[in-house]
């Protein structure tokens, strides 16, 4: 065990007193939380632009409707006809023209924009919003019946939701609960790439310095293995927590500084998103659905598949480390590992959400290679314990597994030079 820990203090001081895991630790913040501003700055910026929209309405029955906003000037041409405001338009360099023209088809009438450039999305549906309300409304003038009439009768229905044994729960809930899981998941992937990579860096640089040769003198290469997963995982904690910390700082700091809130990016990603923030009784619900969290199982839940998740995948990593020479015979090996990470996560944001307890969702979380990511977005939902406990034994096994199989193939490829192996040559190492 004290050779072990040497293996462990040698590893984490190695890799928190390099110089570029120093830098990138106190950058990477800096540089995230620069980018996070300076996007929000743009889609500020972006928002904030004036559009002037030109219309010609033949049919004499939309004026009404083209109202000026804070972002859009709509200007009336329709004396000038369509050829003359077409120039006009191009002329003042207008964001487009819109052309009403009565049409006995279809729906009355043919509608046109014309522009420099395909406008946005966004512009077309509000301009198509206007247009439909008011046919809807002229139509139900038509037939007699007032408009507001039918407002007026609308009613609002919320389902409530609770289990047989009387539990209350919400709509909100499972949003809530797909966030947790999504955000662990995907945490827990970023996680493995980034210091699963480090292992295996770790070993080809000790292999192409030739000082695994003297380290292995002394000690069993499962351990040196095992000193190297547990000493990197160490540093990438600390790592993480440095990035949080900075990050929360940085934040606050510049949202001080410059005055500007990250947050107001929504009103133009997310119109949904930005009316529940603007809605004290969703942001309210919120709060209590992630009250209603099992908290104590989810952080239990995220430490057990995190570790393990992350021990199972690097020891693959530390094994491809011992078996190439260089980075870029890593190449061929890197697909047994990134096709499991990436089916994980697609499995968990599409099957996981929409039926975290079908026969998909189910299987993939027990499954030791996707159920680190799986399972973790399962859990908020109420998981059975079993296929917790048999979730949890399999990926312990597999881990197991992965390190005798992986200590083999480290045994022999950390004193191979000079050769790029096969599949084959990796079976033969594992009779050795």
């Amino acid at each position: 065990m004290s050779v072990l820990s040497l293996i462990i203090k040698r590893e984490y001081k190695a890799r928190v007193r390099n110089k570029s895991f120093l830098i990138m630790t106190f950058l990477s913040p800096l540089i995230l939380v620069g980018m996070v501003f300076l996007i929000t700055y743009l889609t500020q910026l972006n928002s904030d632009t004036k559009r002037v929209i030109a219309f010609v309405d033949d049919s004499n029955a939309f004026e009404t409707i083209f109202s000026n906003t804070d972002q859009t000037t709509y200007i009336n041409l329709s004396s000038q006809g369509l050829e003359t405001a077409k120039e006009v338009s191009e002329n003042e360099e207008y964001y487009g023209l819109v052309h009403i023209l009565p049409d006995t088809e279809d729906i009355g009438f043919d509608i046109k924009f014309y522009g420099k450039e395909t406008p946005s999305p966004g512009v077309v549906e509000s301009l198509e919003e206007k247009i439909e309300n008011k046919l809807t409304n002229q139509i139900l003038v038509n037939k007699g019946i007032n408009p507001n009439t039918i407002d007026d009768v609308k009613k609002e229905i919320n389902i409530g939701i609770e289990n047989y044994s009387g539990e209350k729960s919400s709509k909100m809930s499972n949003w809530v609960k797909a966030g947790f899981g999504g955000a662990a998941g995907y945490l827990l992937m970023m996680f493995i790439i980034i210091y699963g990579n480090m292992v295996m860096r770790s070993v080809i640089e000790e292999k192409t310095n030739r000082i695994i040769e003297v380290i292995i003198s002394s000690v069993k290469p499962f351990q040196l293995m095992l000193g190297k997963i547990l000493g990197t995982t160490m540093a990438g904690i600390t790592q993480f927590s440095i990035w949080a910390i900075l990050g929360v700082v940085l934040l606050t700091v510049m949202q001080i500084v410059f005055d500007i809130d990250p947050s107001a990016t929504t009103s133009v990603v997310n119109s949904e998103a930005q009316a529940i923030a603007n809605d004290p009784d969703k942001i309210t619900e919120i709060f209590i659905e992630i009250g209603k969290l099992p908290l104590l199982q989810l952080i239990v839940g995220f430490l057990v598949y995190f570790v393990g998740g992350y021990f199972l995948y690097s020891s693959i990593y530390a094994a491809i480390g011992a078996a190439v020479d260089n980075e870029t015979d890593t190449q061929q090996f890197m697909l047994p590992i990134i096709m499991p990470l990436m089916l994980a996560i697609y499995v968990g944001f599409f099957a996981v959400i929409d039926n975290p307890h079908g026969t998909v969702a189910t299987i993939f979380s027990i499954i030791p290679l996707t159920s680190p990511i799986v399972m973790l977005m399962r859990i908020p939902f109420d998981v059975p314990g079993w296929q917790i406990a048999l979730s949890v034994t399999l990926l312990v096994a597999s881990f197991i597994f992965t390190v005798w199989f992986g200590s083999k193939i480290y045994r022999v490829g950390i004193l191979m030079y000079g050769k790029k192996p096969t599949y084959k040559e990796l079976f033969k190492w594992l009779k050795y």
